[in-house]
């Protein structure tokens, strides 16, 4: 539509600074897994067993070096390392399991938050998507979404494994000898302190980082989409635009690597000092004060936990940054499901059997965004079923507006519209959308066939109702010229067709729906004098028994509308005939000449 402007808007929040503004709990993140609750008590199970059946290798290997080698019993050896070769099969079984599983829930997850986070897009009013980027709005589905995967996905299990090989680990250690524990775990203070501190630093980069990638995908959106190339090549701007891309670009690379390298010192530090504690033993074992206090079986055998005490502590560790980080991008997603929604379905909609089409405006005022400044004022008017409104004005006078609400893009801030007696917030969003239908002069093709086009309107339409539509749009001929017909792919936004012939295609879409009510808002702008009065014709026709408001600046259009109301700064200033306001002469007169 022409005119939907925001006017007198109040200033919103950038979307940084509400994120920043909220924090987001890990009970809500661990809601979005209650619906696998069952499988993830598998996967739980799974890890515990497949920890418990780990510990058995150390103290196999034990036995190796202490029992069955010294004492060259074969039998025993040969137990001992099936045994270890058992442990290692079985382990890496349950892994299989325990990744499938898991995936499985996280992928689940990720499609839960994808879908939903999509619906409720698609509930908001156009005064968000006027407001959005289009790539902002691509980023946080995409971007943010896609950079939680790995967090969804293999988080829970990770923290689950982690810390059973740790508990079991430290139990197998203390088993062994609990003084050496003890000093294995002198540097784990340390390390919790400097790793809280990274995971700090990275939630911050994250943030900044995902701002940066919403900001490429803008410049990708608006200089490479067909409009946008096209409006750069006829404006010369194809250099600045390279420019602001690799100027983005080059920021994200930095911001990459700050987040790859944030704390990388510190924690490049805590693997020496776990490094060292296991050198540190082998030391004090071969002084001569612990000379024979433990066996070369059991020390082989406890730095061998160590290690693998530190490998997953390491791990929980930086699963605790991932998180950390991540809470940046889990901030941004949630922002968007915690939009209101403007316009609300009905808790109990009301159904019209047999709409008849009758429209009525009833002392409505909008403004946009919340603003102080009126777009409309007190607009009333009746038009009757199957009658005709035509509404002319200056453009901005607020003709597109009452289009608008008329659809229930928007709601009134005061005052109602009725279909039929009934207010259309009290219809469902569907059932309002198969009473009213709608041509602007601002034609969207999806880029798909032509008749995948038309079907988009009715999914279920046959291919003689598409040729109806078609033929009463007068664009039939000449898609049945084209080599593939119907099948013929339209292109990226219709630009492969003229502006006259997208909008037959555009009005013939609409006519497939049948809609009791036909809202046309500067439908034939981009249609030749010819062409214009073969669709008004059709139009003529199909008039009978509907109802039809047209917005118009070509008078000659609306000459033999029932009603025609001149608009002007969002009021009526006169209504009546193409000759009663001809014979007032008044503003409508003025504008015929």
């Amino acid at each position: 539509m022409a005119e939907i402007p925001r006017r007198g808007a109040a200033r919103t929040s950038t979307p940084a600074e509400k994120a920043q503004a909220r924090a987001v709990s890990l009970r809500r993140i661990g809601a979005l897994f209650i619906g696998h609750r069952r499988q993830l008590a598998v996967v739980v199970a799974v890890i515990f067993v497949s920890s418990i059946i780990s510990m058995a290798s150390p103290f196999l290997l034990r036995e190796v070096i202490d029992v069955a080698l010294p004492e060259s019993d074969l039998r025993l050896l040969s137990l001992l390392v099936a045994g270890m070769v058992g442990v290692a099969a079985a382990t890496s079984a349950l892994g299989v399991v325990q990744t499938w599983i898991s995936t499985t829930v996280g992928q689940r997850v990720m499609h839960r938050l994808r879908t939903d986070v999509f619906a409720h897009l698609q509930r908001q009013s156009v005064a968000f998507f006027t407001r959005t980027r289009t790539g902002e709005v691509q980023s946080r589905i995409t971007n943010d979404i896609g950079g939680m995967q790995q967090v969804v996905t293999s988080t829970a299990t990770s923290v689950a494994a982690n810390l059973t090989t740790v508990v079991a680990t430290l139990v197998a250690m203390a088993a062994l000898s609990w003084q050496l524990t003890l000093v294995s775990l002198v540097a784990l203070p340390p390390a919790i302190y400097w790793t809280r501190r990274v995971a700090r630093m990275r939630q911050a980069i994250t943030a900044q980082r995902q701002r940066e990638l919403a900001d490429l995908n803008v410049v990708i959106d608006e200089g490479l989409s067909i409009s946008g190339v096209q409006l750069a090549k006829t404006m010369g701007a194809t250099g600045a635009l390279t420019d602001r891309f690799t100027a983005s670009s080059s920021r994200l690379i930095d911001l990459e690597l700050r987040s790859e390298l944030a704390g990388r010192w510190r924690m490049a530090t805590m693997n020496i000092v776990f490094a060292v504690i296991p050198a540190v033993i082998y030391l004090a074992a071969g002084l001569p004060f612990a000379a024979g206090a433990m066996s070369i079986g059991t020390l082989v055998a406890f730095t061998g936990l160590q290690a693998g005490l530190f490998r997953p502590l390491m791990s929980l560790l930086d699963v605790g940054v991932t998180l950390t980080a991540s809470l940046a991008l889990f901030q941004r997603i949630f922002e968007y499901l915690d939009l209101p929604v403007d316009i609300q379905e009905p808790t109990d909609p009301v159904r019209l059997p047999e709409p008849r089409g009758h429209l009525k405006f009833e002392d409505v005022t909008f403004a946009y965004g919340g603003g102080v400044t009126a777009a409309l004022a007190g607009v009333s008017f009746d038009v009757p079923a199957g009658t005709s409104l035509a509404l002319v004005g200056e453009t901005g006078s607020g003709k597109s507006t009452i289009a608008a609400l008329i659809a229930r893009l928007y709601d009134p801030t005061s005052g109602r519209v009725t279909i039929d007696g009934v207010d259309i917030r009290d219809l469902s969003l569907s059932d309002l959308a198969g009473l009213v239908g709608v041509v602007s002069q601002e034609t969207y093709l999806l880029h798909t066939t032509i008749r995948e086009n038309l079907r988009y309107a009715k999914p279920g339409a046959t291919d003689a109702e598409i040729e109806r539509a078609t033929r009463s749009a007068q664009i039939h001929d000449l898609i049945a010229a084209l080599p593939d017909g119907y099948d013929t792919m339209v292109g990226s936004r219709g630009h492969r067709f003229s502006g006259g012939e997208k909008q037959r295609l555009a009005i013939a879409r609409t006519l497939l729906r049948d809609p009791r009510i036909l809202v046309l808002d500067e439908a034939t702008s981009a249609l030749d004098n010819e062409t214009e009065r073969a669709v008004q014709q059709a139009f003529d026709s199909l008039a009978a028994g509907r109802t039809t408001v047209t917005i118009a600046h070509r008078l000659s259009t609306i000459r033999n509308a029932a009603q025609i109301a001149v608009i002007d700064h969002g009021r009526i200033l006169e209504s009546g005939t193409h000759e009663s306001l001809l014979h007032d002469n008044g503003h409508y007169a003025t504008l015929t000449r």
